[in-house]
């Protein structure tokens, strides 16, 4: 048993308040809505452009809604701070198998890994974790939920330990309580007692899992006594004590009261002036979803984040001030290696001829500074590119360090020699990789022309690394430019196709302006109005695209690339400029514009500038927007 540690609230409280320092101003990510996937017909699922600060890849947290609540709630909760700030897909799936209002049936039916929505939920986590293209990181999939949905994660977390490594309770009735006990009096059950005996064989991985418990202090729908109740019985689960006293979290006026068990184990949390509601933090809207306290979403992101016991938070040893230089037929290697965690036991340096192709390697220690020494053997004339390794004591190697070094006589000025280039997308981003050689030792600059704008890629030793995002549907291509300082110069293509699909409705795809009125009767026959489909975006040139089902049966008008005008790489140009063109209706239903004066024909106007939009309520028009507030009439400059 641990001692509880009565400094770790402060720890906590400064996290917090670090996490909520960094948030992202914006969201680069999005969101998929209405996906079918898992058992599920219609999740919603956000995907962040960044990862998770530890293990591998994102994170996943599954938010399970509570009764009378559509999913759609949640797409103004916030989840998105959270996603963005920790590196973590949110999905939001509509329960299958509802009972009473639209709730999650955690009080009827089989309890069993295979029985309705926990086998769906499963399948969810699995299918999402297993898909290489997704990025999430196995050990760190995460459930959580309010009300029903509370309940019915918690249950779904005991059964599923191996898969769930967190949950979260937001006033949520204890697990096997009845429906009765939801709006009534608090009803008695052995939380402890009752997880043990879902997870049956599976309880062992209880040894990894966490808990985070909530509930608002003005909920007057479920008892606030299963806070308590739900905390207690998963302490109990895990076996660990309930640590002294409590830590006042702090989000702008927005607060709640944290209680801790040993080893982060379990949280336990009284939401300041939250009524029966998922807690969204400021600005966040919809039924059941709470702006008065403090965004739940992003303090399970933290609570995750700091007490994980899946990953492998060893991050391997630090490589600093490392510098090469050459003596005679032989070439050094000098700097300092350091492990927070433990140990550096090794330092290797390999040495490897671009022209002879052959490598060798030396390795050493390092002094009680952490300072070390490496000497090459005898090298023959060439350039060498060197790799830098620093090695743990528990076998956990150092970002490499990479370098290139000549050996003899400069040779004539050569350009620069591209290869191994490769494209790898990712949503609508793509990274484009390779190698690049510059026998001179005088390069310049890599430069990636995308669809979109150029990025300058980024360089380490002889590998360049560039990446663009906001990219339209379909296929693509990129453009690979190496120059050294004299300006020669090495050009090289390379392909790639972008998944920019989006399922919904029909209606759906009106209103967001991929399709339209005038020639929607294919999808119609083909689909019908209340069952979603893909479409996916595609390319007709001169930055215009059209949305498209898998047989181009469905086929909306011609519209600007959603990825024409911005982008998200580094160091190049491309601007920040997007545009939308579509039915001016439509224009203000996605708030980029109003109307005025007559109902039956109004003037529209574009939001922000004010600038007349012609045509009425179906005039067709093209906004363009440099910060996705203030939108103006035509294309992008």
């Amino acid at each position: 048993m641990m001692t509880p540690n009565p400094g770790r609230g402060l720890l906590r409280r400064l996290l917090f308040a670090l996490a909520l320092c960094s948030a992202a101003a914006g969201h680069a990510g999005s969101w998929q809505q209405n996906v079918a996937i898992g058992g599920f017909s219609k999740v919603h699922i956000y995907t962040p452009d960044s990862h998770s600060a530890i293990g591998e890849g994102k994170s996943l947290l599954i938010v399970l809604h509570g009764c009378v609540q559509p999913i759609d709630n949640y797409l103004t909760a916030n989840l998105e701070d959270a996603a963005e700030e920790f590196g973590m897909v949110v999905a939001v799936p509509d329960a299958m198998n509802k009972a009473g209002y639209s709730c999650w049936s955690y009080w009827q039916g089989t309890r069993s890994r295979s029985a309705g929505d926990y086998k769906n939920l499963i399948n969810l986590a699995n299918a999402m974790s297993g898909d290489g293209a997704r990025d999430i990181d196995p050990d760190q999939v995460y459930i959580a939920g309010l009300s029903s949905g509370a309940s019915f994660a918690n249950t779904t977390a005991c059964l599923a330990p191996d898969v769930f490594a967190g949950v979260g309770v937001s006033a949520g009735p204890s697990i096997g309580t009845s429906s009765n006990g939801a709006l009534g009096p608090c009803e008695s059950a052995d939380v402890t007692s009752r997880c043990n005996s879902y997870a049956a064989g599976y309880a062992t991985h209880f040894e990894t899992q966490i808990a985070s418990i909530a509930h608002g202090t003005n909920d007057t729908t479920v008892n606030g006594c299963y806070n308590e109740q739900n905390a207690g019985g998963m302490a109990g689960v895990y076996g660990v004590d309930q640590l002294p006293g409590t830590n006042t979290l702090s989000e702008g006026s927005r607060s709640a009261e944290e209680t801790l068990w040993e080893d982060g184990r379990v949280s336990m949390l009284w939401l300041n002036g939250v009524d029966h509601s998922w807690s969204g933090g400021e600005g966040a809207s919809g039924g059941y979803i709470s702006s008065a306290g403090i965004n739940y979403a992003r303090y399970l992101g933290q609570f995750f984040l700091d007490n994980n016991k899946r990953v492998d938070r060893n991050q391997g040893p630090l490589l600093s001030n490392v510098e090469t230089s050459t003596s005679g037929d032989r070439i050094l290697v000098s700097g300092t290696a350091s492990d927070a965690e433990g140990s550096v036991v090794q330092v290797e340096a390999s040495f490897t001829a671009i022209a002879a192709e052959e490598s060798t390697s030396t390795n050493g220690g390092v002094d009680g500074s952490g300072f070390f020494s490496l000497t090459s053997e005898p090298l023959a004339d060439d350039l060498y590119e060197i790799t830098v390794v620093a090695t743990d004591n528990d076998g956990v190697g150092s970002l490499p360090f990479a370098d290139t070094v000549r050996l003899g006589p400069e040779p004539p000025e050569t350009a620069p020699e591209l290869s191994e280039i490769s494209a790898q997308a990712s949503g609508q981003c793509v990274t484009v990789s390779g190698t690049v050689v510059d026998v001179n030792q005088d390069l310049d600059s890599v430069l990636v022309a995308f669809a979109n704008g150029d990025v300058i890629a980024a360089v380490t030793g002889t590998a360049f690394s560039a990446e663009q995002c906001d990219l339209p549907g379909g296929d693509g291509s990129a453009q690979v430019t190496a120059t050294d300082l004299t300006g020669l110069n090495d050009s090289a293509s390379v392909t790639f196709a972008i998944d920019a699909g989006a399922t919904a409705t029909l209606d759906s795809h009106i209103t967001a302006g991929r399709l339209d009125y005038t020639a929607y009767a294919n999808c119609y026959l083909e689909y019908g109005s209340s069952t979603p489909f893909r479409l996916d975006e595609h390319s007709i040139g001169g930055g215009q695209c059209e949305w498209r089902d898998n047989d181009a049966s469905c086929v909306g008008p011609q519209v600007a690339c959603s990825g024409g005008g911005g982008s998200s790489g580094g160091g190049g140009g491309g601007g920040s400029c997007s545009e939308q063109t579509t039915y001016n209706y439509y224009h203000k239903t996605a708030g980029r514009a109003y109307s005025t004066g007559n109902p039956m024909a109004p003037d529209y106007f574009a939001s922000g500038s004010d600038d007349p939009m012609t045509g009425s309520t179906w005039g067709w028009n093209t906004l363009h927007s440099d910060d996705s507030s203030s939108w103006q009439m035509g294309a992008c400059p």
